[in-house]
């Protein structure tokens, strides 16, 4: 489970409409019928259109300064072993999002316990995910198609006189490294756009940073977890606290679903791995052998980088010869919202 929360898009001041990303959710509905197409929701509301989003969003920014975010964007990635769990099931991925939004509300220090009533926000779930310039495929295809692109100039330049050389044997050597290109999707090369296989559902939830009585701000953007200022002479408490919301949010979906979750998959072991990598591989070559196993095909399935299984959990000075590529495999997966496998 991969859980990201990012204000709106900043250019020098922020929009003062959603429209535009609202019209970015509905993209998967483009040229389905009305039937098959997917619906906004919110806590209560399986069908809200999205001009009703875009006018609940838009009027729900009382006393926001331009240089203020309206609207925060979180997206839920259930990993493919977490969705193939729970087939799929579009009815359950809307009760479980109702469920996380209440963890979403009380992550808030507040006088007052903020509720899900007390949030404006809109969800959509999205069954598809394409190829985008940083995922591990487009980049190592690149190196090839590069390649070729020089290779095709330089045979224009041959035939127009600018350059010496034979069109034959250039052509043959693009016709080298066309085969060359590791990474194809039913036989084709992969590029930028291209629909990703697999499970690929994710969930999309757009949330006012007013509450719903459009008087009170309330930002998980906060670079405070507790805090305490005054305002007026009055104590006043603010912050959001991200750990606790995120594995609230864990625990919810294993509980919910009955998942039995392997240390990798875990927000802890992803904190420890940044935090302290010795202590991660420790812990994770610490464990029974079973679940040591299940750890590496699930790190393997995911395209991650496995140290030997049969290091001993006394050498964990070997296993963190990988952690640099490790790291840099899992920031990949992190950008991309598709760190489960």
């Amino acid at each position: 489970m991969y859980i990201s929360i990012t204000k709106q898009h900043l250019t020098e001041t922020f929009s003062q409409s959603s429209s535009d990303y609202v019209a970015y959710l509905e993209k998967e509905n483009e040229g389905k019928e009305p039937e098959l197409q997917e619906h906004f929701f919110d806590q209560y509301n399986d069908r809200i259109a999205p001009e009703q989003v875009v006018k609940e969003i838009d009027k729900n920014t009382a006393k926001l300064k331009k240089r203020e975010p309206k609207f925060y964007s979180l997206t839920i990635n259930p990993s493919r072993r977490e969705l193939r769990h729970i087939n799929n099931d579009p009815m359950l991925l809307k009760q479980y999002v109702r469920e996380v939004m209440k963890d979403y509300a009380a992550s808030f220090y507040r006088e007052k316990l903020v509720s899900v009533d007390s949030i404006k926000y809109y969800a959509k779930l999205e069954y598809e995910r394409t190829f985008k310039g940083y995922d591990k495929q487009i980049k190592e295809n690149q190196v090839y198609k590069a390649k070729i692109v020089k290779l095709e100039n330089d045979i224009r330049m041959v035939l127009k006189g600018e350059l010496k050389g034979n069109v034959k044997t250039l052509q043959k050597k693009i016709k080298k490294l066309s085969a060359k290109i590791p990474h194809r999707l039913n036989g084709k090369v992969i590029t930028q756009g291209m629909k990703k296989p697999g499970l690929q559902t994710h969930i999309h939830i757009i949330v006012s940073r007013k509450d719903v009585t459009n008087k009170y701000s309330l930002s998980p953007g906060s670079k405070y977890k507790e805090s305490e200022s005054v305002l007026n002479g009055q104590v006043v408490k603010r912050g959001f606290n991200r750990d606790y919301f995120i594995e609230r949010a864990e625990k919810k979906f294993d509980a919910t679903f009955k998942y039995n979750r392997n240390y990798v998959e875990s927000y802890a072991a992803y904190k420890a791995f940044i935090q302290d990598p010795k202590f991660y591989f420790a812990h994770l070559l610490g464990l029974p052998t079973n679940e040591r196993s299940a750890a590496f095909k699930i790190m393997g399935s995911a395209g991650l980088p496995v140290p030997r299984i049969n290091i001993p959990t006394n050498k964990v000075e070997a296993a963190l010869r990988v952690i640099k590529q490790f790291k840099k495999a899992v920031d990949i997966a992190k950008s991309s919202s598709s760190i489960g496998v």
